[in-house]
């Protein structure tokens, strides 16, 4: 094909005529040259609709890949999360645990302290020595019940103690055995993540590869296509100049064999509009029509949430609007802005899609939670049909019709416009509102 190209660029290129030799007679093409400029124009056209077919493909497998990262991130983010509640109850099992056993030794070392007196006296009676010293029978018998209070509390500190290390001890263990399960869970998640973002980088890498591909053959195509018109104008031109010396012709030559050769030439010029009128046809079919749209799916259910709060809703478009520009970053940005991400963008300070939604609303006053689907999830009885959508409403999208795959949210402006953290090498715009085939429904967080 690029020989074809080349070949044919070589030819047109012969047939331009030189400065200064503009009343030079035009050369006409030969069929075999046109032939040859056609064979290169369409070999062009059908590579860019197989590498257009392939590039679509890949882009799909691309789109595909990163919503099953960002469901795959937000699966890290809640094992995350379970494992650090888990790591704090832990913690605080074994802080009890440690006062428990810190009182019971208290009472350990009074008892100690009791048995080594009561052996100096000799006496293991604690009051004894109370007993004899006491100045009369009432000064003994409040000696005696006093000294009776005293017994019994140490012996119901020292129970009690004996319980509460029970107690720690026993919620330390579960706590430990919470922290096993968590660490499990964290690192099956994050096997899960590291695969998922192998899949995207190379599902971009690839969609990036054909692009680039695709740009390239767009612009031999471009050259095949403009050799071939011009091959049709010099053989036009060439008709057209053969046309008019016959006209200028005196009549008497007209009759001459050498009118036949004109009229010869005539019919090589209506040849010649044969081949570009079949030649254009040929461009014509090389040019693949857009795609049609996918159908929008059916409207979501009915609106279940009321009224919004307008001021909460101005607060948190408001907040959202400040972070226009800043960088999306995977697994970034949170209740307190923006932040690093997690591979490929553990270097980007920025906010990813829920990332965004979370600190508009937290600015507002409102917790909506920190992934896509925990959104939906805390809002899921404050549906919104699509109709009925007002500033405020989070629009969410989804891989399939569970709200765990939900990989996309976005905050809507009204007027058809969404505010939204988009992918990678992207930042925080404003953009026009879509629906197509993965959009999952609203809900209305002040509703």
């Amino acid at each position: 094909m690029h020989r074809l190209v080349a070949a044919a660029v070589v030819t047109a290129a012969c047939l331009v005529t030189a400065p200064g030799t503009a009343s030079a007679r035009p050369v006409a093409p030969s069929d075999a040259q046109l032939s040859q400029a056609q064979q290169a124009q369409q070999a062009a056209a059908a590579q860019v609709g197989q590498l257009t077919a392939a590039l679509a493909q890949a882009q799909s497998a691309a789109a595909s890949a990163a919503a099953a990262a960002d469901i795959a991130l937000q699966d890290y983010e809640e094992k995350q999360a379970a494992w650090e509640e888990a790591r704090v109850a832990a913690e605080a099992a074994a802080a009890a645990a440690a006062q428990a056993q810190a009182e019971l030794q208290v009472g350990q070392d009074e008892v100690v302290a009791f048995a080594r007196d009561s052996y100096m006296q000799g006496s293991t009676s604690a009051g004894a020595r109370a007993f004899m010293t006491a100045g009369g029978p009432a000064e003994l018998m409040e000696r005696a019940a006093l000294l009776e209070t005293v017994g019994e509390h140490r012996v119901d500190v020292v129970a009690q103690l004996t319980v509460l290390q029970e107690q720690a001890s026993a919620a330390d263990a579960t706590a430990q055995q919470t922290v096993v399960q968590a660490d499990t869970l964290k690192a099956e998640s994050a096997t899960l993540l590291a695969e998922a973002q192998e899949q995207k980088v190379a599902a971009l890498v690839q969609a990036d590869t054909l692009a680039v591909q695709q740009v390239e053959m767009q612009e031999q195509l471009e050259v095949a296509q403009q050799t071939l018109y011009g091959l049709e104008g010099a053989r036009e031109a060439a008709a057209a100049y053969a046309a008019q010396q016959a006209a200028a012709a005196p009549p008497a030559v007209s009759t001459t064999p050498r009118s036949n050769s004109g009229s010869s030439g005539s019919g090589s010029s209506n040849s010649g509009s044969s081949n570009s009128g079949s030649s254009n046809s040929g461009s014509g079919g090389s040019s693949r029509p857009a795609p049609a749209p996918a159908p929008a799916p059916a409207p979501p259910a009915d609106t279940t949430a009321g009224t919004p709060s307008g001021s909460v809703v101005q607060t948190a478009i408001a907040a959202a609007k400040t972070q226009l520009g800043v960088a999306y970053s995977w697994g970034g940005g949170g209740s307190n802005g923006p932040s690093y991400g997690i591979s490929p963008d553990t270097g980007v300070w920025g906010f990813d899609c829920s990332g965004l939604t979370q600190y508009a609303y937290a600015r507002a006053g409102i917790s909506i939670g920190g992934t896509s689907r925990a959104q939906w999830s805390q809002f899921s009885h404050r549906t919104v049909a699509r109709d009925d959508l007002q500033a405020g409403d989070l629009v969410f999208w989804a891989s399939g019709s569970n709200y765990n795959s939900i990989y996309h949210v976005a905050l809507y402006l009204g007027g058809g416009k969404v505010i939204q953290a988009p992918q990678s090498n992207d930042v925080v715009r404003i953009s026009s509102m879509w629906f197509g085939n993965d959009y999952f429904g609203a809900v209305r967080p002040t509703g």
